[in-house]
């Protein structure tokens, strides 16, 4: 009885052994997912509402941004322009070019805190992005894409990444 329980043991130790730890850059990198699309109607009218998912690793894992520290000027100074997630909206125009901007509802965006335990280490996972483009009476479909990056705690900037197209409504030019 004590061989069978010393033996599971020694495999157990064995098995966990074998687990990889990854080795990502501690500069966040991203991947393109995937963008879909669908009509919300709520108290605030109809809305075209738009999921944007990327992938992403990171190897210390200091990715995000508490409530509060969000709410701290002295957090945010380093961050500048953009917090820890960059939304560049690109319009499509007539001649078939695409207008780059920021919009204003875009212009500081920030994810939750992605390691809640604070302690270094790799991780990886999914990020959905959503963001909103209204149906009124002079709206018209448009077509937009869309460049994404993010930024860590210690403000290291990812590789930047660019969508599918979509057509949402918007407002002539």
């Amino acid at each position: 009885m004590k061989f069978k329980i010393l033996l599971f043991f020694v495999s157990a130790i064995a098995l966990a052994s074998c687990v990889d730890i990854p080795d990502f850059s501690d500069t966040p990198t991203i991947f393109y997912n995937g963008i879909d699309q669908f009509t919300v109607t709520d108290e605030s009218g109809t809305r075209e509402k738009v999921v944007i998912t990327i992938d992403f690793e990171d190897g210390d894992g200091d990715l995000g941004a508490t409530d509060s520290e969000r709410d701290n000027d002295a957090f945010k100074k380093p961050y500048g322009k953009w917090g820890n997630y960059e939304l560049v909206t690109a319009r499509k125009l007539a001649n078939g070019k695409w207008l780059e901007t920021i919009l204003s509802e875009d212009s500081v965006k920030w994810m939750d805190i992605l390691k809640p335990d604070g302690k270094p280490g790799p991780i990886k996972g999914k990020l959905d992005l959503n963001t909103y483009f209204a149906r009124g009476n002079n709206t018209i479909p448009i077509t937009l894409k869309f460049k994404i990056r993010i930024r860590d705690r210690a403000l290291h900037v990812s590789n930047q990444i660019e969508t599918d197209s979509v057509v949402v409504p918007g407002y002539p030019l």
